[in-house]
């Protein structure tokens, strides 16, 4: 079996055990001060690849981030859970940057490192964004497997087969490498950072580049013009009967 090269895309988000909060004015989300940490689609894909390399599918594990460096935190963790090295491109503090130049910066990495696999979660919790890995493989032009729910390497390390989960059924697809993988929720329980291995984590190498020069250049196609808290929920409305039940939906605009 041909030992594989991996590239794992992680980021840092706000900890889903957080209760997010609006800024005043609705000009994004209070981030100071507040727990991070990383993504947990993004810790499952990492899971996979250690997995991978440690059934002597691959040779290396890569953990890449695009952001500021805070982010170095995040990648420490992935060192931590097993990747090899890490790689930052960094980004100014306050630049924005959108899931089209992550999905430059990470393509750009994967050529560069010559990785046979590139693995991502399937969305970011923080913003639901759920199309980065989509435009990883369309800027590589490689085969993509979205949603995995189960990973496996062919004898010969030439191809994986990707099971998904669609409304039908189970779909299982064959990708030939080098491909992209976004990982979904079954696909395996991450493992805990131990305290040798964070400690270990310090030593690993952590390699910090511009994201500038990687493709990554802080012009966003999207921007975000407002964030609003959710309403409210209201009150329930007891009723005697249907016709009374009918008139108090059509009050409130709902038929």
């Amino acid at each position: 079996m041909a030992a594989l090269r991996v590239l794992v895309g992680v980021k840092r988000v706000i900890d889903f055990a957080v209760k997010v909060r609006v800024m005043p004015g609705g000009q994004g989300v209070q981030t100071e001060g507040v727990k991070h940490s990383m993504n947990p689609f993004c810790e499952i894909a990492l899971e996979e690849a250690v997995r991978l390399r440690e059934r002597g599918g691959a040779a290396e594990v890569i953990a890449a981030a695009v952001g500021t460096s805070k982010c170095q935190e995040t990648l420490r963790t992935a060192l931590a859970m097993g990747a090899d090295r890490a790689v930052l491109a960094e980004v100014a503090a306050g630049a924005e940057v959108g899931p089209r130049e992550v999905a430059a910066v990470l393509a750009e990495l994967a050529r560069k490192h010559r990785a046979d696999l590139v693995l991502l979660g399937k969305q970011a919790i923080d913003d639901d964004c759920n199309q980065t890995g989509q435009m990883v493989a369309a800027l590589l032009d490689w085969p993509q497997g979205t949603f995995a729910s189960q990973l496996e390497l062919e004898e010969g390390g030439a191809a994986v087969r990707v099971q998904r989960e669609v409304d039908g059924g189970l779909e299982t697809l064959r990708l030939r490498l080098p491909a992209v993988v976004t990982a979904d929720l079954r696909l395996n329980e991450p493992r805990y950072a131990t305290l040798p291995n964070i400690m270990k984590a310090k030593k690993k190498p952590l390699e910090v580049v511009a994201a500038a020069e990687l493709g990554g250049a802080p012009n966003p196609r999207l921007k975000v013009l407002g964030v609003s808290e959710p309403p409210g929920r209201q009150g329930g409305v007891r009723v005697d009967d249907v016709p009374a039940l009918v008139a108090q939906l059509r009050q409130s605009g709902c038929v």
